[in-house]
């Protein structure tokens, strides 16, 4: 997910750096992509998820949760790649 919106950010002529960079480039697809309110929040729920998962405590997410995250990870990849067929067609 974080890889796709990236690659959004770039594809629309900005960059995230510093402090929070993780949050705001998922925060970025609201603008780049038009991500829903909600849709934003779960990413938020996984990213902060994943920090726990990788810095405090393995083993905290479950099948149906990693599942999950696949299931949105590839559906923004997706959108991410019509967005950017749409809108920078000389990236593709």
């Amino acid at each position: 997910m974080l890889q796709a919106a990236t690659a959004a950010l770039a594809a629309a002529g900005y960059r995230a750096s510093g402090e929070s960079h993780h949050y705001r480039v998922l925060q970025s697809l609201t603008l780049t992509l038009g991500v829903s309110t909600e849709t934003l929040r779960q990413l938020d729920a996984f990213r902060k998820k994943r920090n726990l998962t990788g810095y405090e405590r393995a083993g905290t997410v479950s099948d149906q949760e990693a599942a999950e995250i696949i299931r949105v990870a590839q559906t923004i990849r997706e959108q991410v790649e019509q967005w950017v067929k749409a809108n920078r067609p000389g990236l593709m």
